[in-house]
């Protein structure tokens, strides 16, 4: 049970011109949800002056405070992602931050240096690890950021442990977060570790989001027809497949890391996750062979192994009886913008 007179946990997002919206918008609805169900969060959003902020998505946002007006003690500080001040990007990949100029100074470098000394941990989204690796803070620790500017992260910043295949990475008290919607994952992860899974699983329910895909598991969305597994030793399984879908996840495996017989594990799965064991595991590898196809290089020889399938021709039955599609024809499909005339 909640303590909803104990007090309040200030989180303070630290916004600059040409923020991502969604960077901003999905970790702030899920604070403000968890107040619904009774956390006590108290959220600044604060910019260098207290003037509004532009956004990446054609929108402005306005502000609370200015940076002079933080908080002297603040219990979380959000950094999101999008295109600081003082930041160069590539065109076509429109959020990607580089070094800062040496003869300027970002405003979102600059809050962050003031802001972060004052806060229990530091949470970024996205891009927003550039800003929290540009001022040192990630030197020597494991962080993440969205897949497509993994690379980058590490080029520039070699001190720091990249890690591209999570969600979101915690090392001490930073928390790097991969793109976009994984502000959601991210958020109610702080939200669990903060009021308990209890707040957190309404929160999610509420928002129709699946609670939770692990931290460590990679940048893809789960099956979201699953329903959640209520009890730990299933939970544990299902995180297990959707981590690293490529392992042993035959019924047998599974009910021997759960301790329990294959037919109640089979039960369970049918009570909890509404499929098959094999249905799931076939799910989550899908979904892995889907991100791989679209977004890298590999053979589909090599993506079949990698995700558990084996072989390109269980791969290429797997897709057409769910997709309709071959593996080819999909990666063709999603490697374009998709609007065909």
């Amino acid at each position: 049970m909640v303590d909803e007179s104990s007090q309040a946990r200030t989180v303070v997002f630290a916004l600059y011109d040409k923020v991502t919206l969604q960077d901003v918008a999905a970790p702030l609805e899920i604070f403000a949800r968890a107040n619904d169900f009774g956390a006590n969060y108290r959220v600044l959003l604060a910019s260098p002056t207290g003037a509004p902020v532009g956004t990446t998505a054609y929108a402005r946002l306005d502000v609370d405070i200015a940076l002079a007006d933080a908080p002297a003690a603040i219990d979380t500080l959000l950094v999101p992602g999008g295109v600081p001040a003082g930041f160069s990007f590539t065109p076509g990949l429109h959020d990607i931050p580089e070094e800062p100029t040496p003869d300027s100074v970002p405003d979102a470098l600059e809050m962050v240096r003031r802001l972060a000394p004052r806060s229990r941990r530091v949470a970024s989204v996205c891009t927003g690890a550039f800003v929290l690796a540009a001022l040192g803070l990630l030197e020597g620790r494991r962080a993440t950021t969205h897949w497509a500017h993994c690379q980058k992260l590490e080029r520039t910043y070699p001190n720091v442990r990249v890690d591209p295949d999570s969600l979101f990475v915690q090392d001490g008290p930073f928390i790097t977060g991969a793109g976009i919607t994984a502000g959601i994952d991210l958020a109610l992860a702080m939200v669990e570790s903060d009021y308990g899974p209890a707040v957190a699983r309404r929160v999610a329910r509420w928002m129709v989001v699946f609670l939770q895909r692990p931290g460590g598991q990679a940048q893809f969305s789960v099956w979201a027809e699953s329903a959640l597994p209520v009890s730990g030793g299933l939970r544990e399984i299902v995180d297990s497949v959707i981590a690293d879908p490529g392992a042993d996840h035959s019924l047998t495996a599974m009910a021997g890391r759960a301790a329990v017989s294959e037919r109640h594990l089979a039960r369970m799965f049918h009570e909890q996750v509404k499929m098959t064991p094999a249905r799931f595991v076939e799910q989550a590898r899908l979904e892995a062979a889907k991100v791989l196809l679209a977004t890298g290089d590999q053979s589909q020889e090599t993506v079949a192994r990698r995700v558990g399938f084996g072989t390109t021709d269980t791969m290429r039955r797997t897709f057409r009886r769910n997709l309709g599609v071959s593996p080819g024809v999909y990666r063709n499909r999603f490697r374009t913008t998709g609007i065909h005339q």
